[in-house]
């Protein structure tokens, strides 16, 4: 089946002599590329090229802030890409086509943007159409799975992902392998679950939600082959409601993988019967949170647990389940491919593999980065994010959303990697970064973090219920003018309290934007006090 049908994208594909390619994932959505789309084909028909020229509908192209962005291919000559394009420069482009590119137009392909990423997850990632399973077998898809079903046991597809030394991209940085392993030790009758976690609600993260809208196939497949590795026969993305475009393209690509006989009672003409469904979650922060996730799931208010046990052995329904998130497992199909040892060859000793982010804020080029682990922060932020626009100085980067903290521009040469972000008070998360400049006040940023800290909390615990109220309340009277010294140190001993006694990971990091802001940027507090002069005062 697969060779059938890279055979025939392979001829569609000679046929050709131009294909255009152009965003439709949210990005490039929200200025219009749909509306772009439609008027190319309209364009292409009225001037009866469609057999010479095809529109193609593709996923994110990374580069967010210069959309709706195409890209020209057209026989035996390289690659254009077209930025900031409107429904008005359709026909110019078309008549255009053969000609040299349409200078005012076009976005150099030599931008360290695209020079210097290094992309396994995103490989297919505005190159494929996220709607056609067809385009994702001729680009590979899915031999992976294939591999494992004929020619692997499931213990060495284990070993493999051990081998690999990838770490859950979710935030937590746990080992996979680990996890998989202990979930495939646990004995005794009754189904086994996989989930992905899809609830990525972090503010400037849009990691997950570009990956599924433009490979969903590629999530599937790592599932796929988890479920084989696990013994589990039954598989669950959990996605909050506000990713719509992802939840249309994993509902056809669950339909379309059950049709090719890739999901459902025996997979790919095998013994291993396996099946997704998705489940839609309201949008709540703490269902990123795992035992939070599985409460939900089973139908029951998304609040955490304590742990243990851990879901790998008490999970969903009481059954041992493997959670990872988008990112991990779209990682598994080119582990498999390529091997572990491939894969460990990547990034730092104990950090492999490569990492994406979403760049946003005040960055010049925003969107969905790929890079190795170990590279620099200086290096994502300035060169291939292209550094602040306007022309002000940067002042700090925040990585880890509400969970992680702000790095000032002074530490920027430090290598991303888990223990390197962790030791500065932050943590790599889910991969957002949000860049600020020297017009930030860091304690507004951290009075914003606290409030969507607050305003997500489930209530369950009361440090965390609570304290996190306080503390945004604390960092009002600094923005109100009202905060004395006493309020400082009261603050900073009010995060400790929260980090160190509430129940879930949402409590225990709410608190690092603001110990992260008073161990870089004191003197933003400081020029909010009404007594700077008694910062040491003892408090009552």
């Amino acid at each position: 089946m697969f060779q059938k049908i890279i055979n025939e994208k392979n001829a569609e594909k000679s046929a050709l002599d131009h294909q255009i390619n152009i965003c439709i994932a949210a990005g490039c959505g929200s200025v219009n590329s749909n509306a772009v789309k439609q008027a190319l084909e309209e364009t292409v028909r009225n001037k009866g090229l469609e057999k010479s020229c095809k529109v193609k509908g593709v996923g994110c192209q990374g580069l967010c802030s210069r959309g709706p962005l195409l890209t020209l291919y057209s026989k035996d000559k390289a690659p254009v890409i077209y930025q900031k394009i409107t429904v008005n420069e359709v026909p110019k482009i078309v008549a255009n086509l053969g000609k040299p590119p349409i200078k005012k137009y076009t976005c150099p392909g030599d931008l360290p943007f695209f020079t210097r990423q290094q992309k396994i997850v995103l490989e297919n990632s505005g190159v494929i159409d996220p709607e056609d399973i067809r385009d994702y077998i001729a680009a590979g898809g899915y031999q992976s799975l294939n591999n494992v079903i004929e020619s692997m046991h499931p213990e060495d597809v284990v070993k493999e992902v051990f081998i690999s030394g990838l770490r859950g991209r979710g935030g937590g940085g746990y080992p996979t392998g680990l996890k998989w392993s202990t979930v495939t030790k646990v004995q005794g009758k009754g189904p086994k679950y996989v989930i992905c976690n899809a609830d990525e609600g972090d503010p400037g993260a849009f990691m997950d939600r570009s990956i599924l809208e433009s490979d969903p196939h590629r999530v599937l497949e790592g599932m796929l082959i988890a479920g084989y590795a696990i013994g589990s026969n039954k598989g669950y993305v959990y996605i909050r409601g506000e990713y719509p475009l992802a939840i249309k393209f994993l509902n056809k690509a669950i339909e379309q993988a059950r049709l090719h006989n890739i999901l459902g009672h025996g997979v790919l003409g095998s013994t291993f019967d396996f099946d997704i469904e998705i489940r839609i979650g309201a949008g709540a922060f703490v269902c990123g949170e795992e035992t939070a996730l599985i409460a939900s799931i089973e139908g029951k208010r998304g609040q955490p647990r304590p742990r243990p046990p851990y879901p790998a052995e008490h999970g969903l329904w009481g059954r041992p389940t493997l959670i990872n998130n988008v990112e991990t497992y779209a990682n598994v199909p080119n582990i498999i491919r390529n091997g572990g040892d491939w894969f460990a060859g990547i990034g730092t000793p104990n950090s492999k593999g490569t990492k994406v982010f979403a760049l946003a804020g005040n960055v010049k080029n925003s969107g969905v980065v790929e890079v190795p682990m170990g590279i620099s922060l200086r290096e994502i932020i300035m060169e291939i994010g292209g550094g602040v626009e306007n022309g002000e100085k940067c002042k700090a980067v925040q990585t880890g959303g509400p969970s992680g903290g702000c790095i000032p521009e002074a530490l920027f040469d430090t290598r991303v990697d888990y223990e390197s972000l962790k030791a500065l008070g932050s943590i790599m998360g889910s991969g957002g970064m949000v860049v600020m400049d020297n017009r930030v006040s860091m304690v507004e940023i951290a009075r914003f973090f606290m409030e969507f800290c607050m305003s997500e909390s489930c209530g369950k615990c009361i440090p965390c219920r609570v304290g996190t109220a306080h503390i945004y309340r604390l960092l009002n009277k600094f923005m109100n003018g009202e905060a004395t010294a006493a309020d400082l140190k009261r603050l900073e001993d009010l995060c400790k309290v929260v980090k160190d006694n509430s129940l879930c990971g949402l409590g225990q990091a709410a608190p690092n934007p603001v110990l992260s802001t008073l161990r870089f940027f004191r003197e933003d507090y400081l020029a909010l006090i009404k007594e700077p002069e008694t910062e040491t005062a003892s408090v009552d």
